[in-house]
Parts: structure tokens; sequence; C-alpha cells
């Protein structure tokens, strides 16, 4: 014979998850929507007024995403962060405090903005922070405008080992100089042995990613089999987007 509480409990149980889930799945829908109208295919993805989080962590389409929430509020923020832990996405996902009318980052930095309020950020700091052919998708009287960042005629590609198919190892770049500030860096922190073959090597970039070739084998011991793969990231951000095994 069945408890006449969990009897109660059960449907009770059952009614919760009804409730969460249409909250849930609608705002998976609506990432889906953003990201297919604007194209954006992997990188860094900022979300200015996050709100409880949903929308955030569903913005994390797959492992090419890297997703920044931004809030003012700081009861929203702990929120959010308390729903993007309860997916096991923290880390993927983070979420920070807002305190002023200037994004956290550097310029040419972010793939995508969403905001369905701005709040006191300008259209210019938007641009700021946006790589080039970045998205700025804005909520403006019930309709959601796209802005596309254009990219600068004097930043170049380097497809082949010697700039381009003709072999001229010159590039038609005037922003590429000496360091002025740190951008990102990534993997691997360390190389192995400088005796043998470098770790990263034949590096490419197109279409603002960059391509390399890189042994992901341990540092420490050059006795160990080297592991190579061809991997790629965003040019502007460093974020990891996809790599094949050699």
């Amino acid at each position: 014979m069945r408890h006449p509480r969990l009897n109660t409990i059960a449907p009770l149980c059952l009614l919760a998850a009804l409730l969460v889930c249409p909250t849930a799945q609608a705002q998976k829908r609506q990432a889906e929507r953003i990201l297919d109208a604007t194209g954006v295919r992997g990188g860094l993805i900022v979300h200015v007024g996050c709100g409880n989080g949903e929308l955030t962590a569903a913005l994390l389409a797959n492992d090419s995403y890297l997703v920044h929430g931004l809030a003012t509020d700081a009861a929203n923020v702990a929120r959010a962060r308390e729903y993007v832990s309860s997916k096991n996405l923290y880390g993927r996902v983070t979420i920070s405090r807002l305190t002023c009318n200037r994004l956290p980052y550097v310029d040419n930095l972010v793939n995508l903005v969403v905001a369905e309020d701005l709040g006191g950020i300008s259209t210019g700091e938007v641009m700021r922070v946006l790589a080039p052919n970045g998205v700025a998708y804005i909520r403006n009287g019930g309709q959601w405008e796209k802005t596309v960042k254009g990219r600068p005629d004097n930043i170049a590609e380097w497809t082949h080992y010697l700039n381009d198919a003709g072999g001229n190892a010159v590039a038609g770049d005037s922003v590429v100089g000496p360091p002025r500030h740190m951008q990102w860096t990534a993997e691997p922190v360390w190389s192995r042995n400088h005796h043998t073959l470098a770790s990263i090597s034949g590096v490419v970039s197109a279409n603002g990613r960059i391509f390399y070739i890189v042994d992901q084998g341990p540092p420490a011991s050059m006795e160990v089999a080297p592991t190579w793969s061809l991997t790629a990231r965003d040019a502007f951000n460093g974020v990891f987007l996809w790599k094949r095994s050699i």
C-alpha cells in the first residue's frame, strides 16, 4: 500500500517540473533564434542585463562558445550565478556585476553582444568592444536590431606559410606591430623541449580565426610520443573553436 503522503508529493513534483521546463525551453528557443539571426558561430558572447541567467546559459549552444553575463543589480548577479551553477555550466558561462557605463573588455574582443536594454551603455561602447565582423543584437522598441562591426581594410590575413598563395611574405597590414597590451592568452602554457620540433607550428589566419598545428604531449618528457592536432581559435579573443587530430 502506498503512503498517502507520497501520493501528494509526486503530483507536486510533476507540477513543479512542468512549471520550470517551459521557461527553460523558451529561453533555449530564444537563444537559437538569436544565434541564427546573428550568424555568430563560436567565440565570446556578452549578455548585457542577464537577469536570472536562463537566457545567458542557453546562449552556450556548444563548446565553441564562451558566454559572459552582466547585470547591475547584485541580487540578479547572485541569482544568475546560482542558476548557471545548477546547470554545471559555470566556467564556460560566467556572471559579473556591471558597476559603470564602460564594458569590462579590451577593444576588438567580443563576437556578439546581446541586450534587451543597454541601460547606460552607449552604442559606441558596444562597438568598441566588438571584434571586426562582430555583431551587436539589441532590442529596441520591441524589435531586435542587428548591427555588424565592419572589418578595417588595414587588417590583412595570413592564409599560407608565406602570407598567401603567391609566396610573398609581406602582408598589407598596417595594424600589426610591437605588442601594446595582452589581447588574450591560451594553452599550452609550456612548450615541449626546444631540441625537437616546436610545440606550435604552421600558424595561419583567415576570416577572423587562427589555425595552427600543436603538439599537446606532456612537456616534462620528450620520450612520450607527440600528440599532434590542428586547432582553430578566434583570432581576436582566443576562444577555442575546434580541434582535429593529425
